[in-house]
């Protein structure tokens, strides 16, 4: 039972023990008063007519008619006149009918009053015996007004106590509630301060778990900053502060096998021309000043696209990767135009080439970066700043105007969306999800993600597609009972007609929203937390999971982190790239999975290429594996 309802039911008990306690002790106490006046009155009238008929003649008729009178005129229930020996000499009774008061009333009180006696003189003789008894249906009638008199008083305070215990409990329940609420997000790994009530017991608590949430909360971000710490020192240049060589192509890799719009972009690199002689002429000094320079015209080009990379290759060339973007010619001129103002403020013993080349899902990255680097070669005898641009076939090319791409999409999403299937598995290979990339039919053929999620993007279709593959995905998780992971675009996010709709389907398949587990970029958490966070909210109430996908190390920068209410985040296929042989990356994995689960969320490798790899995942702490390696066998009669 509820503390509430034990507070409910000790007012009430209270309350009905005041009521039922007073008003037992109002009839009684009335009932007694009563009964001594009518014992007085009895004894006074026996008295009063005794003393008359001891003055007068002992004629029978006389005595008669006394008596007649006295009992017409009075209240009376009897009178009885006796002899010396006992016999009646004269009797008057009546019946006592009281029509207006209950019965079980005056069973309940029933007056037992002693009946008036007197004695009548005739001369210095005993005449006789007088005995007299009261009506007492006005008295039943009066003490029934009265104890409803007393009963309606005591309801109406009765009444106002209800209310008044109402607004006390009211004010009580609702700092009791922010506090079973904040026990519960600190359950949920959600360290949340609360107000402090003005109740003194429950300041006190909120007071104690309010410390506890800042205590974890300080925790959590001294080991997210150790954390970011030891990426720094492992994937990061001295230097420049940019990704070192490794890393920076584990995430060009992560995007070529990728099946979400970061598949296909624009590969940037840039080489600071003679590196050798610029250090000989500027000293060590000024040069490393040129390569962070170099690599802050880079960052600033990677954050005017979005979801840009910038690394060091090796002691003079720098890559950019800018998934989503296709235009070459504009950002060839946005990254001249930067680099000439570099050049032309250190002075003409500086040369800065470059070349650009479109990258696409399933390209081997071996020879996307040796037809860069021979472009690159090829810039350098263009000049200062000269720039080459490695056209794409055009063979490789489904549509080349806008107005083709989206008549082409527009009827691919009308005809349906398959959905492809790819297991996540735990450690011991029993299946978490699906995972359930869009297929679209272009051109008679099913086209991955990859090739027409940059274009679904760019048209600002991305919520017509996510809706499709949600209602694809209910009716796949209908037919198979199995979980499926939904993947979300950050632009349907922002888009609130999307999210409306989104959880009007999922409430007309309330039964099937649990199995559907939503992943968004890792980026949304960065750029729109407040939309993440209503989105949560509204998909956590229906059963749904929500987590992230393409995690980095920066997982524990994003705001509000334990508030969000996250069941999961995949890490990024970079860095899961060849871990069985890269201690860096085991120390980097095992140290987000530790963060991970101190928040209550649970870790996913995504990429991952072959059981060994698995089995490393798992001894550093990840709860599921998913990629090209993870294969998992269907029970028998699963379609």
């Amino acid at each position: 039972m509820s503390l509430i309802k034990q507070l409910w039911l000790t007012i009430t008990t209270l309350l009905l023990l005041a009521f039922v306690g007073s008003l037992l002790i109002g009839v009684t106490s009335s009932r007694h008063y009563i009964e001594q006046e009518i014992e007085i009155k009895n004894h006074d009238n026996a008295n009063a007519l005794a003393l008359s008929m001891s003055q007068m003649e002992k004629d029978p008729v006389i005595l008669e008619l006394l008596l007649a009178a006295q009992f017409d005129t009075g209240h009376y229930q009897r009178i009885e006149l006796r002899d010396t020996e006992g016999d009646i000499i004269e009797q008057r009774s009546a019946s006592e009918h009281i029509d207006d008061v209950p019965g079980w009333f005056i069973d309940l009180v029933h007056f037992d009053v002693a009946p008036g006696h007197a004695v009548v003189q005739e001369g210095w003789q005993q005449y006789g015996t007088l005995e007299l008894v009261g009506q007492h249906s006005f008295a039943y009638r009066s003490l029934w007004h009265s104890t409803l008199e007393l009963a309606g008083w005591f309801a109406l305070a009765g009444v106002v106590s209800l209310l008044l215990a109402s607004w006390i409990v009211h004010s009580i329940r609702r700092p009791l509630r922010d506090v079973v609420s904040q026990a519960q997000a600190i359950g949920q790994r959600r360290f949340t301060i609360a107000n402090e009530p003005r109740t003194q017991e429950l300041r006190a608590v909120v007071q104690a778990m309010n410390r506890l949430s800042e205590t974890v909360r300080q925790m959590l971000g001294e080991e997210s900053d150790k954390l970011d710490q030891l990426r720094r020192r492992m994937q990061h240049d001295p230097v420049t502060d940019t990704l070192t060589r490794a890393p920076l192509l584990d995430r060009l890799e992560s995007h070529l096998r990728s099946e979400k719009e970061d598949a296909s972009g624009t590969l940037v690199m840039v080489r600071i021309a003679r590196l050798a002689e610029v250090n000989q002429t500027l000293g060590h000094a000024a040069t490393d000043t040129l390569l962070v320079r170099v690599a802050r015209r880079l960052d600033q080009l990677a954050n005017l696209y979005g979801y840009g990379t910038v690394g060091r290759l090796n002691g003079s060339d720098f890559a950019l990767i800018l998934p989503r973007q296709h235009d070459l010619e504009a950002v060839g001129s946005d990254l001249t135009e930067r680099l000439r103002n570099l050049g032309e403020a250190l002075g003409a013993h500086v040369s800065l080439p470059s070349a650009l080349c479109q990258y696409h899902q399933g390209e081997e990255r071996a020879q996307l970066l040796a037809s860069l680097d021979g472009a690159l070669a090829s810039a350098e005898n263009q000049g200062r700043y000269g720039q080459t641009i490695v056209e794409q076939p055009a063979s490789s090319v489904l549509y080349t105007r806008h107005d083709e791409w989206r008549q082409a999409l527009c009827e691919a999403i009308e005809e349906g969306v398959l959905l492809a299937r790819y297991p996540v598995l735990d450690a011991r290979g029993q299946l978490i999800h699906h995972e359930v990339p869009s297929r679209l039919r272009l051109k008679g053929e099913w086209r991955p993600a990859g090739v027409f999620l940059p274009w679904i993007g760019r048209l600002g279709m991305a919520p017509t597609l996510d809706l499709a593959v949600v209602a694809a995905a209910l009716e796949h998780a209908a037919a198979n009972g199995q979980p499926v992971g939904i993947n979300l675009s950050s632009d349907s996010l922002s888009d609130g007609h999307f999210v409306g709709q989104l959880i009007a389907r999922l409430r007309d398949r309330a039964e099937i929203a649990p199995l559907l587990w939503f992943e968004l970029p890792q980026s949304v958490a960065l750029q729109q937390p407040q939309a993440l966070n209503t989105l949560c909210n509204a998909l956590l109430t229906l059963g749904c999971k929500v987590g992230l996908e393409h995690v980095g190390t920066q997982f524990g920068k994003i705001a509000g982190l334990q508030d969000l209410g996250l069941s999961f985040m995949k890490v990024d296929a970079a860095l899961s790239h060849s871990v069985e042989e890269r201690q860096d990356q085991q120390s980097l994995l095992r140290g987000m999975a530790t963060l991970a689960h101190s928040l209550g969320i649970m870790a996913i490798a995504e990429g991952v290429e072959s059981r060994s790899a698995a089995a490393v995942l798992f001894d550093l702490g990840l709860d599921g594996v998913t990629g090209p390696g993870v294969r998992h066998t269907e029970p028998a009669g699963t379609h």
